[in-house]
């Protein structure tokens, strides 16, 4: 039976490995050009052996400490905010159209008192009185 780091490596087992190398870059690990190094060295690896070298001297699951968040808020944060802040912005749209609905009722209301249509007098020519019997 062949050893493990002499068996080939699928296309799946080169991405993990790139994904692996990715997320170690973003931990501060390595810098871009060892990064981009060890990412060409992992896509043409052809053998577990070739991507076991390319990872040696990476933790194998990254910070093993409890680390303190420090920085960008959560993803379950950051979508409670846009949840919050896109409410808000309704409730606001929703009482600044009653308000414009308001003013413009009330201004229609002074129009038709100012030219007569009071009521009872609906539809009243504006300048004649009615006649008295």
């Amino acid at each position: 039976m062949a050893r493990h780091s002499a068996l080939r490596a699928s296309d799946a087992d080169r991405e993990a490995v790139t994904e692996r190398l990715r997320k170690a870059a973003g931990e501060g690990r390595l810098d871009p050009d060892e990064l981009e190094e060890r990412l060409d060295m992992a896509l043409r690896a052809r053998t577990y052996g070739e991507l076991d070298r390319v990872l040696a001297d990476l933790p194998a699951t990254g910070v093993s400490l409890t680390r303190v968040a420090v920085g960008l808020p959560s993803a379950r944060t950051a979508l409670a905010l846009a949840t919050r802040v896109s409410v808000a912005l309704v409730v606001l749209t929703l009482a600044l159209v009653d308000a414009a609905l308001m003013v413009m009722w009330w201004l229609v209301w002074v129009l038709m008192r100012a030219h007569g249509y009071a009521a009872g007098r609906l539809g009243a020519h504006p300048r004649r009185r009615p006649r008295m019997l």
